[in-house]
């Protein structure tokens, strides 16, 4: 049986490595996420290759130019095979709106996205780039705006959930990478949380990549992890 609250992170650059993980971890997670080192290397088609698997495909391009281009993107994206996009909430209104009547006009079912504040950035990091203030306030702030455009979710740090769930509520869909099970390394991300921490503040799915597909014993690593989500439920 599929954890329907798992999204298990393909992030490799070779077709055979890529199908390989969706065939090892497709059959208990219910999502696989395809990602940007993933597309640039083989293309579109990698998506429809992994959807056959039989898992739900998120497909993590972040979208952000301008409006014309991202609705084609969108559409084009629609087409791909992916159940998931997502596109960059700072992007603005505008790209947020045109991004969503593509969706709409693909008809597909597909979900749009937002993607508020990378879990690799915190407030030092912040304080390089001219967005002003603290993380959790601006997430809340993209998070309404993505609600406003008709996003049917975000992606956020698990510590910015409350700050999401505060404003636009139970069913907006949140999509949480940075989710480290106990006693796992942080590699690059700095804004983490534990799968049973990140679902308590209501999470709806979990992106969980390094710690399974770099663990010495992946099959291993997720049995534990699945058992650590099962527990929280």
């Amino acid at each position: 049986m599929r954890e329907e609250r798992l999204c298990v992170a393909l992030d490799f650059a070779s077709r055979g490595e890529i199908l390989a993980a969706a065939r090892r971890f497709g059959s208990r997670a219910g999502w696989l996420k395809i990602g940007l080192e993933a597309f640039v290397s083989e293309g579109p088609a990698i998506v429809a290759e992994v959807a056959a698997t039989g898992s739900r495909v998120f497909l993590d391009l972040k979208l952000h130019d301008i409006p014309t281009t991202v609705a084609r993107s969108v559409a084009a994206a629609c087409r791909s095979g992916a159940a998931m996009i997502n596109v960059h909430a700072l992007g603005g209104r505008e790209m947020l709106l045109a991004a969503r009547e593509a969706a709409e006009t693909a008809a597909s079912g597909v979900k749009l996205v937002a993607v508020t504040l990378l879990t690799s950035l915190d407030a030092r990091a912040l304080a390089d780039l001219p967005v002003a203030g603290h993380p959790e306030g601006i997430v809340r702030r993209l998070a309404s705006l993505a609600k406003e455009c008709g996003a049917d979710g975000v992606v956020c740090s698990p510590r910015d959930l409350a700050a999401v769930r505060g404003v636009c509520g139970a069913d907006f869909v949140t999509v949480v990478p940075g989710i480290r099970p106990a006693g796992s390394d942080a590699f690059d991300q700095k804004r983490i949380a534990t799968p049973a921490a990140a679902l308590a503040a209501g999470a709806d799915v979990l992106v969980v990549g390094r710690p399974l597909t770099a663990a010495p014993d992946p099959d291993a690593a997720l049995e534990a992890l699945l058992a650590e989500i099962q527990s929280a439920a």
